[in-house]
């Protein structure tokens, strides 16, 4: 496209062309236009609306509801972002209230009613998104790394090595946890973390409690010398909703009496009440660990084969979780 301008002052001639680039701008024709909001699912509206989208004209909005029904809390919040229609329709108290259910189910039902109109006004979505809960589709990994000196054989200086071992949690909402300290991978471990805990394969039950932000855990290592393992965590996420961190407070590994726990899923009561350095085995001192008590990164199930944790030591040496 061309544009005529005058020739420069003092020169007599013609009107000379000049060159310019026309972007091309789609977006202009969509000013002056009204876009009409798509009503959502069960609204009162009785005017009739044509939806281009050819899914909302195939499926009707009930059985649409029953799909968004069966979904998990976190697909529901990517499918909440494909149009404004699926977008309102996510936002149904029915949705959420059985997810709430099923999170907290270890306050009751009536704590939890009562924590929903004193903190939340009524909103289940609302509670979803700013309560603090743990998750139960992946696993929390810490990753940890300690120098250690190797033996020097016909050499004049000791080799070092870097060694790197993770701890693997799974919580379930019935109270209930998995743990292993292991050195295996993260897509390895996961196979095994699912049920009944596998002492073949050093993976240990034990109960947690919450209150707040706030963990409590208890693992049973059984032995001739049975080990207590009381674990204090904080809950945190990196975004709105996440709680995808689990910052470890204090680790602690004590003596237990033979005939204090019969059932391992009974460790958390019987340790319930005990100072920092208690111990009910004089074999067994009490010991706060210092040292591996990196973040916990919680990694969905989906994404276990393709997570950075999976990397060996020589292309990570070190992981910072955020």
């Amino acid at each position: 496209m061309a544009l005529l301008v005058p020739a420069e002052a003092g020169h007599a001639g013609p009107c000379k062309p000049l060159q310019y680039l026309d972007t091309h701008r789609p977006w202009l024709s969509l000013y002056g236009t009204r876009v009409r909001p798509v009503p959502a699912f069960g609204s009162l509206s009785n005017k009739p609306v044509s939806d281009p989208a050819l899914i909302h004209r195939i499926l009707p909005d009930e059985l649409l509801f029953e799909v968004f029904a069966r979904m998990t809390p976190y697909t529901l919040g990517r499918a909440a972002c494909v149009c404004r229609k699926w977008h309102y329709a996510i936002r149904s108290p029915c949705l959420w209230h059985n997810a709430c259910i099923n999170t907290w189910q270890l306050s009751g039902l009536e704590e939890n009613y009562k924590i929903l109109q004193t903190d939340f006004g009524g909103s289940w979505r609302k509670m979803w998104l700013h309560r603090p809960r743990l998750r139960f589709d992946g696993l929390y990994v810490s990753r940890n790394t300690y120098i250690r000196a190797g033996i020097a054989e016909w050499k004049t200086t000791n080799p070092v090595h870097l060694v790197c071992y993770y701890r693997y949690v799974r919580f379930f909402s019935s109270g209930k946890f998995l743990y292993k300290n292991s050195s295996q991978k993260l897509k390895e471990v996961a196979k095994a973390m699912h049920g009944q805990p596998l002492k073949a394969e050093s993976v240990f039950g034990g109960r947690y409690t919450m209150m707040k932000d706030q963990v409590e855990a208890a693992i049973l290592y059984p032995g001739l010398r049975p080990t207590v393992l009381r674990i204090r965590l904080r809950l945190r996420g990196t975004t709105i909703g996440a709680n995808n961190r689990l910052d470890l407070v204090s680790l602690v590994t004590s003596g237990i009496g033979e005939n204090e726990v019969k059932v391992e899923e009974d460790v958390l009561e019987a340790t319930e009440g005990w100072q920092e350095d208690e111990t009910h085995n004089p074999d067994v001192p009490a010991v706060s660990h210092s040292r591996g008590l990196s973040a916990l990164v919680f990694v969905p199930f989906d994404e276990v084969d393709t997570s950075d944790l999976n990397l060996p030591v020589e292309k990570m040496d070190y992981f910072v979780p955020g």
